[in-house]
């Protein structure tokens, strides 16, 4: 090995150790002596759209026949979402069913015994509205058109992301919050930000109870509110 190569390594000998003893940052031990606060925040609105399952179901004594009774019914919602304006992509099928229908016969000994009864059909499509003044008038005219089941009702933010973004940012100034009042009662100063970490939180959509269509002149809808909500967890350091 040449001089000056081991000149280096008993430099680097002397000098490593005394690096590694060397104390830690001064930020570094403000936030081992961190405060850690999650910071909350809540907020009520009214939903921007309604989303609603409609549905045509039908019995007959063949399959084709069930079919072609719930396709003419659907045909007809579809065509009344293109009169009302309603966009071809907030129109969609959620569901096709054909199945053997049955039907319960009692004998003369009193034992009963299911026996073939046709087929039962179902089809159903969900309508997206986002003029929510109108979805009475969507229902009752939908019955109208063919329609014979009802099956959810929901209402929805159109853009659920930017509400969640506003909370996240009102959370994390409740958490400096919340952690500077607790810096103050036991006499500390508040330092610097040392880790922040969010909760993502699902907008939910509002619904209500499934049923069976069965409506007057107007179907009467309320859409209520929707409580959206934001978490966010902090520490921040603690200075002497």
């Amino acid at each position: 090995m040449k001089g000056r190569d081991r000149a280096l390594l008993a430099w680097a000998a002397v000098i490593l150790p005394v690096v590694a003893s060397l104390p830690a940052r001064a930020e570094d031990e403000a936030c081992r002596r961190g405060i850690s606060v999650t910071g909350r925040a809540h907020a009520i609105q009214a939903p921007d759209f309604a989303e609603v399952t409609i549905g045509v179901e039908a019995r007959a004594g063949n399959a084709a026949a069930a079919l072609d009774v719930t396709s003419k019914g659907v045909a007809g919602i579809v065509a009344l979402g293109r009169d009302l304006g309603i966009p071809a992509g907030d129109v969609g099928t959620a569901a096709v069913v054909l199945e053997p229908a049955t039907r319960t016969v009692t004998r003369p000994n009193g034992t009963s015994q299911d026996e073939p009864d046709g087929y039962r059909a179902s089809n159903r499509v969900t309508v997206r509205l986002a003029d929510m003044g109108r979805l009475g008038d969507l229902l009752r005219r939908a019955l109208e058109a063919g329609a014979n089941r009802i099956d959810s009702i929901g209402f929805g933010l159109t853009d659920p992301d930017r509400v969640e973004a506003a909370l996240q940012v009102e959370a994390a100034r409740n958490a400096r919050t919340q952690a500077a009042s607790l810096a103050e009662a036991v006499g500390a100063r508040l330092g610097g930000l040392c880790s922040l970490s969010t909760s993502r939180t699902a907008v939910p959509m509002a619904m209500q109870a499934s049923r069976a269509a069965a409506a007057p002149k107007r179907v009467p809808i309320e859409a209520g509110t929707i409580g959206s909500s934001a978490e966010v967890t902090a520490t921040f350091a603690i200075e002497r």
